[in-house]
């Protein structure tokens, strides 16, 4: 077993701090960034949310609240619209978004759609932006969806920027990060979990995520670079063990954490891959179901388990963890980044850490993308864009408000 335990978290800076958060804190700076505006009297812009679950109607609220965006929140489901309890600066709209015509026409004149969707909209929601001709952000890791995002991007008119998220997402901004620190590539391996901080049941999880997504990344195969060639790995294999801050976690492949970065570093790094971390038992448990009992066939079944049987929480925890190793000057060298960001109080209301993490992913990149930051038109991966400029922007900083408070109380 390797004990982490006392794995520092490499910083945007270069230094080498270890990794702490106050509470207090933390929420003092973010309220502070999430209420200044970039500039007095600037135009706001026109968004539209799709999906009023617990990630989109954070995301929703997150960027009202800046005064620089005017946004929509659009789902089928009027009981979910109104189960968000919104402030009334937040426009709703009831739309079954599949019927033809229906979003295209809600997009009409809008700067950008965020699909905060199940994965399975995702195709539906980057045709319409492309039909609209506006700019286009998802958080999907599903594979098959980002490659038709990257084929309407070869033709559209406006900026289709998918995996926005957590992971897919930051944990791409920080492995090409650390990587681009290295003369020539070893190794980089990417671990994320999101999980409950009081694990209560044989799963030790609890929903705090899309149960849709998370049936999804366990069933389809996952991107790796082995030997330096890009291959397919089964989900929910290769499992490993670690400890940090004292607690044991195992991990093991799940599908679309990787994002385009396999694409992106083949050729340049001898092993590449991601595994999703959990609490111990989870995987062992995820195969029998799946595979014993035959419900990756039968994913409407498990879903209605899990969310009948798992309660959600708002006491998670965030780990991000990425190891890279190369040369440099000669010299075989291993940077790591290790992160735990936990739930907090935004604004009025108690949001999960999977819901800051994966709101803030979507809304800097998309605030990037209106102050000219990132290409407005084609295709815009995770690794394009620079830790340091994410890290500075009023949401990236989500990630890093614990660096701002040591620095500021220093």
């Amino acid at each position: 077993m390797v004990s982490l335990r006392t794995i520092p978290r490499f910083l945007s800076t270069g230094k080498l701090r270890s990794s702490s958060m106050s509470p207090k804190s933390a929420q003092r700076f973010w309220d502070k960034d999430i209420r200044q505006k970039r500039c007095e009297g600037s135009v706001m812009k026109k968004v539209v949310v799709v999906g009023a679950g617990k990630i989109g109607s954070t995301i929703a609220e997150m960027l009202a609240a800046t005064g620089d965006y005017q946004v929509t929140l659009v789902d089928r489901s009027a009981a979910q619209l109104a189960a968000a309890e919104l402030p009334a600066t937040i426009a709703t709209l009831e739309l079954d978004i599949e019927a033809s015509g229906t979003l295209e026409a809600a997009l009409a004149g809008k700067f950008a759609v965020l699909s905060a969707a199940p994965f399975h909209l995702t195709t539906r929601i980057a045709e319409a932006a492309a039909s609209a001709g506006v700019h286009y952000l998802d958080l999907t890791e599903d594979v098959v969806s980002t490659r038709r995002v990257k084929e309407l991007a070869r033709s559209g008119k406006s900026a289709f920027i998918p995996q926005c998220g957590l992971a897919p997402g930051f944990i791409s901004i920080v492995a090409n990060d650390l990587a681009s620190r290295f003369d020539t590539l070893e190794s980089v391996r990417m671990r994320v979990g999101a999980l409950p901080q009081y694990p209560s049941n044989a799963l030790n999880y609890n929903l705090t995520w899309s149960t849709d997504g998370v049936i999804n990344e366990y069933c389809e195969p996952c991107e790796a670079i082995v030997e330096g060639e890009l291959v397919e790995v089964p989900p929910l294999e290769e499992r490993e063990e670690f400890s940090l801050d004292g607690v044991t976690y195992e991990a093991f492949n799940t599908s679309g954490g990787l994002g385009t970065l396999a694409e992106t570093l083949k050729g340049k790094v001898r092993t590449l891959n991601y595994r999703t971390i959990r609490y111990p038992g989870h995987a062992a448990i995820m195969k029998a179901l799946l595979n014993d009992l035959g419900l990756r066939h039968r994913r409407d079944v498990l879903k209605d388990i899990f969310e009948s049987a798992l309660p959600a929480t708002l006491q998670d925890v965030v780990i991000v963890f990425v190891t890279v190793s190369g040369r440099k000057n000669g010299r075989l060298l291993q940077e790591t980044y290790a992160n735990k960001i936990y739930s907090q109080r935004v604004g009025q209301v108690v949001r999960s850490a999977i819901q800051i993490t994966t709101a803030s992913g979507i809304c800097a990149v998309l605030d990037m993308l209106a102050d000219g930051s990132l290409p407005a038109t084609g295709f815009v991966k995770q690794e394009d864009i620079a830790l340091d400029a994410f890290l500075a922007n009023r949401f990236g900083r989500a990630y890093a408000q614990h660096e701002m408070a040591s620095r500021l109380a220093s």
